[in-house]
C-alpha cells in the first residue's frame, strides 16, 4: 500500500517542498496570481496542512523571500576563501552567487520581484540589511585589491554596484536552456571586468 506523503513526509522536508514549489508559482504567476489554493494543490496537500506551516499567503511569500535573501549571503560568505588574491576571492564571490542563482531560480526571482515591489515595507527594510552586509563584503574586496596593488585607483561603490547589477538582473534574460550556465556567465564577466575591454598596447 502507498504512503500518504502528508503523513510520512517528515515536517522540515514538507516545509522546505512548500517553500520550492510556491516559489515558482510566485516567481511565474506572480503574488496577486497565486493563491493557497494554488500552493496546496500543487503540493498535493491539503490546505490545512499547509496554514499548519504558513498563517496565510504573506506570511509564505516573507518566509520565500526572507530565505532567498539569507541564504545567498551565507552561501557565498561560506564559499569565498579567505585566501589567495583579490581577483581570485571576487571571482570566486562572482561564481558562486551565479551558482545560487542556477540552483534557486524561482526563489531568486520572487524575491527580487518582492524586494523592488515592496516600497517601504518591513520586508523591504530587512532585506536592505541583508544586501548592504552582501555588497560590502564585495566592496572590501575591491579595497582589498586596491590596497595591496593588484588593482588601479577605482570607485569601489560604482564597481560593487557594477558587479552586482550584472549578476543580479540575469534573471531577466538567462535561458536555462541555452549552452552557457550562470557561472559560465559570471565567469565572462569577471574576465571582461579584469581584464578590460582596451587593446594593451605590445
Amino acid at each position: 500500500m502507498t504512503s500518504d506523503p502528508e503523513v510520512t513526509a517528515q515536517p522540515t522536508d514538507r516545509r522546505q517542498r512548500i517553500l520550492q514549489v510556491a516559489s515558482e508559482l510566485f516567481a511565474t504567476r506572480g503574488y496577486d496570481g497565486t493563491s493557497m489554493r494554488d500552493v496546496s494543490e500543487a503540493c498535493a496537500i491539503s490546505k490545512s496542512l499547509l496554514y499548519h506551516h504558513f498563517a496565510n499567503k504573506e506570511d509564505l511569500y516573507r518566509n520565500i523571500v526572507l530565505s532567498s535573501a539569507g541564504n545567498l549571503y551565507d552561501y557565498v560568505r561560506d564559499r569565498v576563501p579567505t585566501e589567495g588574491s583579490a581577483a581570485d576571492k571576487i571571482r570566486a564571490f562572482m561564481l558562486v552567487t551565479a551558482e545560487f542563482f542556477d540552483k534557486h531560480r524561482w526563489a531568486w526571482i520572487a524575491a527580487t520581484t518582492a524586494f523592488w515591489s515592496a516600497g517601504e515595507s518591513e520586508l523591504r527594510q530587512t532585506r536592505l540589511v541583508k544586501r548592504d552586509s552582501f555588497e560590502q563584503h564585495l566592496r572590501s574586496l575591491l579595497q582589498e585589491g586596491i590596497d595591496n596593488g593588484e588593482f588601479g585607483p577605482m570607485d569601489v561603490a560604482m564597481t560593487g554596484r557594477l558587479i552586482l547589477s550584472s549578476l543580479n538582473w540575469m534573471y531577466k534574460w538567462y535561458n536555462p536552456e541555452k549552452s552557457k550556465t550562470p557561472q559560465d556567465i559570471a565567469g565572462i564577466y569577471f574576465d571582461t571586468l579584469l581584464n578590460g575591454l582596451a587593446v594593451r598596447p605590445a
